[in-house]
């Protein structure tokens, strides 16, 4: 039944994109992104330079993960960068493959795994299931679409985590769950990556993963459609040469975020106007 939801939730999605694409328009630019604190900080640094810098109207469309990568590859949208290579989102990259271009990475260092707090005396998932009343028998999850999500159900059946349900929820749910728990002093699992701006936070560590399943180190790449390079060469070349210093720059622009009151697009052209010469760096 949950399979059913999840296809019929995508199949929403993408209708979502079934009105007159603007892929081609020298005018107007969109950019597919899943509402992941990380993503929605690139995406909006992007927006903020396609617009503040270039001249072109920039929209920038929050969906599911697959929606996202489908709608890249069926040209309704000009690109994403928020694609996690080469293990998270594998599978979608290969259904699209054909039709898209890979334009490299816009951090490197990129994580995930699963997370607890650092006072939680475990330190590997293969030894949860002795604990699992201690974590209320849940692993706290995200968006049922995300490559992590799926991976996360790798890892129970791989570890017999016979005794683990894997919640679905968000980004949002999910630190607000952990927060509430360390705020109490109580055990839990958290579904993690970093970049993210929850390791600044709070003291946290991720549970190994000695057989391997949420995958090594990782990078978060920009992927475009075919045929934009022809279309907007500038945006093109501007989106092939965006990229973060390093992963402690995109979790500044996240925290950003995080403050009370503000807003991501703001900080994406106070970003900008601090960087001058980064931003300088990507236009020519």
């Amino acid at each position: 039944m949950k399979k059913v939801l999840t296809l019929i939730l995508a199949a929403l999605l993408v209708a979502a994109f079934a009105v007159p694409s603007f892929a081609g328009d020298k005018k107007k630019v969109k950019l597919a992104y899943v509402e992941w604190d990380c993503a929605t900080a690139t995406t909006n640094v992007l927006k903020a330079v396609i617009e503040e810098r270039m001249g072109y109207e920039c929209e920038i469309i929050p969906v599911a993960a697959a929606a996202m990568w489908q709608a890249v590859g069926t040209g309704d949208v000009d690109g994403l960068a928020t694609a996690w290579l080469p293990v998270t989102h594998a599978d979608y990259l290969k259904r699209v493959q054909d039709k898209v271009v890979d334009l490299g990475p816009v951090v490197s260092g990129a994580k995930i795994g699963w997370a607890v707090p650092s006072y939680v005396t475990v330190d590997s998932i293969a030894d949860l299931n002795k604990y699992a009343d201690k974590f209320d028998d849940k692993v706290i999850g995200i968006d049922p679409g995300a490559g992590l999500m799926r991976l996360s159900e790798e890892a129970i059946e791989k570890y017999d985590l016979d005794k683990f349900e894997l919640m679905e929820g968000s980004g949002a749910t999910m630190t607000a769950a952990l927060a509430n728990a360390i705020k109490n002093n109580e055990w839990i699992i958290v579904t993690a990556w970093s970049p993210h701006w929850m390791f600044g936070r709070w003291d946290l560590k991720y549970l190994k993963d000695p057989k391997k399943v949420l995958g090594e180190s990782e990078t978060i790449n920009t992927i475009v459609r075919k045929g934009l390079d022809k279309d907007m060469p500038d945006v093109y070349a501007f989106l092939d040469k965006f990229a973060w210093k390093d992963a402690n720059q995109l979790q500044m622009v996240m925290a950003w975020n995080q403050e009370k009151g503000t807003d991501p697009y703001d900080n994406a052209k106070r970003f900008i106007k601090e960087n001058k010469a980064q931003v300088d760096s990507w236009l020519k």
